[in-house]
């Protein structure tokens, strides 16, 4: 089969496209032929040496994907030519993945392996941080950074189905112009002085910030009210400051963080929480942008697209 590899790490100079053996299935494994995969910067990360990465050379990024089965390995309630997506499933940078069968999302006929490709990361993480890292109630205000990201756009959504008011921040004025488009009540750029326009729109602070910045955790607490909380998942812009114990006693403020992994404990919660996905999709209550597509042959070019930081909407590999 061919794969988008890796055997060292460094720029998108590293990856090659090659012919590699099939995989070969363990007793809890089903084979998919992929038909969708998405990418993400946690790929950049591994391709660069500081992300968790299994195998060995030449390595296969990957965790997000949709296919069909095309062995189903004597596994029951599987069979060959069902759609099949995954969230956590590694080496998905190839055209064909061997998935445990835990890991294995049903895929309904009215969600494309596109689509399937381009929410499940994304929305799952929005999911978790909107209804169990802080749960989110209706009246309350929220502040997303990064809002036209693709967990924001996701987050900003789902902040809104939930009844909330939200705040967006972003970097261009055609950023946000997008998260606007998401159902962002307000949305302030990183430019201009945002504490004080935060402020300026909800004065006693807002109920809870959704940080994926880093670098900007103290600002956030400024802008958190007393007894609000900072939700922290995230370092694109850099690590963030060490925080004060006694400015969380002093203000009843709360700092939490998470990671998807740690909901996607079991098969069941996998299941159920892409389906309140798929849900919100097929119901309306959620849209998502047309994805940038490249053939998993163009692997580098995309890599670089997403590096670039022009992209404001999913990446998606076509084998």
């Amino acid at each position: 089969m061919k794969a988008l590899t890796f055997s060292t790490f460094g720029t998108s100079e590293v990856l090659e496209y090659i012919d590699i053996p099939n995989p070969i299935l363990k007793s809890d494994e089903i084979l998919v032929e992929m038909k969708a995969i998405g990418l993400n910067f946690a790929d950049v990360y591994r391709r660069k040496g500081n992300y968790h990465l299994k195998g060995n050379p030449p390595f296969i990024a990957g965790y997000e994907g949709a296919g069909i089965v095309v062995d189903a390995n004597n596994q029951s309630g599987f069979k060959i030519g069902d759609r099949i997506a995954f969230a956590d499933s590694p080496f998905s940078n190839a055209e064909l993945v061997a998935v445990p069968v835990a890991h294995v999302i049903p895929l309904p006929v009215t969600i494309s392996f596109e689509t399937a490709a381009t929410i499940l990361l994304q929305g799952l993480t929005a999911h978790y941080l909107a209804t169990d890292s802080h749960k989110t109630q209706k009246g309350e205000t929220v502040l997303i950074h990064a809002s036209a990201g693709g967990v924001g756009q996701f987050l900003t959504q789902i902040s809104k189905l939930l009844g909330a008011t939200v705040i967006g921040l972003t970097s261009s004025a055609d950023k946000a112009e997008i998260s606007l488009k998401n159902g962002a009540d307000a949305v302030f750029l990183y430019s201009d002085d945002w504490k004080t326009h935060v402020l300026s729109f909800c004065p006693n602070g807002v109920d809870v910030v959704y940080d994926s910045i880093g670098s900007t955790l103290s600002d956030s607490f400024e802008v958190t009210k007393a007894s609000g909380q900072v939700v922290f998942f995230g370092m694109a812009g850099g690590d963030p400051d060490f925080v004060n114990p006694r400015m969380l006693m002093d203000s009843s403020k709360t700092l939490t963080s998470g990671d998807l992994w740690n909901y996607l404990n079991s098969k069941e919660e996998r299941i159920k929480r892409a389906h309140q996905l798929f849900t919100w999709i097929n119901n309306k209550e959620i849209t998502i942008a047309p994805p940038t597509v490249f053939k998993l042959s163009e692997g580098k070019k995309a890599h670089d697209y997403l590096e670039s930081r022009k992209s404001t909407g999913k990446i998606i590999l076509i084998p």
